[in-house]
């Protein structure tokens, strides 16, 4: 019989679907031995609210600049209105970016930028990432 990976093991539990977790910042869990190797007990949790690639492009733009619209996000992340929508609503109610509705003249302008908790939320996602990408070329 073939081994199953652990990624199988956890979709196989779950019905075939990820965690619902994935999308509200929750921990990604222990990690698990590979091949035999050790693993850290108690590693950082894995911040999955950024970890989406669109919402880690919004928060990385908003990183370097003060603010941009939202046609500025949007022709920069090459997406839709809609997915652009949902995922900068996700989040500003997690708190990492704010939300500003004026107009220009009668034409309406929404302005997103980088909070100070999403700016310690993005440091903290790259220190993780970078632990994991020297851990990985040390073997």
């Amino acid at each position: 019989m073939a081994k199953r990976t652990a990624l199988a093991d956890d979709r196989h539990r779950s019905g075939g679907r990820e965690s619902e977790r994935s999308d509200r910042g929750g921990s990604a869990g222990p990690l698990r031995a590979v091949r035999g190797r050790p693993t850290d007990a108690t590693p950082a949790a894995l911040d999955r609210l950024i970890h989406e690639r669109m919402r880690l492009g919004i928060v990385s733009a908003l990183a370097v600049n003060d603010a941009l619209t939202f046609n500025e996000l949007k022709e920069l992340m090459k997406t839709s209105d809609g997915n652009l929508s949902v995922h900068a609503r996700k989040l500003e109610d997690a708190g990492y970016i704010s939300c500003t509705k004026s107009f220009e003249g009668r034409m309406p302008k929404t302005e997103y930028a980088l909070t100070p908790n999403g700016r310690r939320a993005l440091e903290r996602y790259l220190d993780h990432m970078e632990a994991i990408i020297k851990v990985t070329r040390e073997k």
